[in-house]
């Protein structure tokens, strides 16, 4: 499976933007969220999304109630560590903080985190692959990052996102696809 990895969005809605271009440029077939979407509104460009997305709650959410409603759409988030199988087989766990994975005895192959905004991937003593996607947002660092997981492999991309090319307007954006949805419904 390829697996669409980001975190740390911190409302930079036109980056959440060209991540969803991105993972439906590259066909990913799941995307995992670490946590920090932050706010409600961070919600309707996921749902450009062409596949399902799961993740877990930062600790900057401002409303968790919402974000929940708005996922229903999407897939699911958790509080972490959440986990999820996928539908490979590969069992998945992830949080906001790599130190809310202490104590965690839950089998997983594969840890997905954020929070420190600098990509990183690594294995345990027990060969397991950690993933932190890096910050989608750019705020921290101006270098936003994905990361792309091929399951079968364990190979892991770490992506930057391309903030050179201007985005059309939200509105621009949505009247684009309700007169594409038109024309496919005649």
């Amino acid at each position: 499976m390829k697996v669409g990895i980001f975190s740390d969005s911190h409302d930079h809605l036109d980056n959440i933007r060209r991540v969803v271009k991105m993972f439906n440029d590259l066909k990913v077939d799941v995307v995992l969220f670490a946590g920090d979407l932050v706010s409600t509104f961070a919600v309707p460009p996921l749902r450009q999304l062409n596949c399902r997305m799961y993740g877990c709650f930062g600790d900057n959410e401002g409303n968790k109630t919402g974000l929940t409603g708005g996922f229903r759409v999407l897939g699911e988030i958790q509080d972490a560590p959440a986990q999820y199988t996928l539908q490979d087989g590969t069992r998945v766990v992830i949080v906001h903080m790599e130190r809310q994975l202490n104590g965690f005895d839950g089998e997983f192959d594969i840890a997905i985190y954020g929070h420190t905004h600098r990509p990183n991937v690594k294995r345990d003593d027990q060969n397991r692959l950690f993933i932190n996607p890096g910050e989608t947002s750019g705020w921290t660092f101006n270098a936003p990052t994905i990361a792309v997981l091929d399951t079968e492999t364990e190979e892991v991309e770490i992506l930057p996102i391309d903030m050179s090319q201007p985005l059309p307007s939200w509105e621009e954006d949505r009247r684009k696809r309700a007169a594409q949805a038109s024309t496919q419904t005649e």
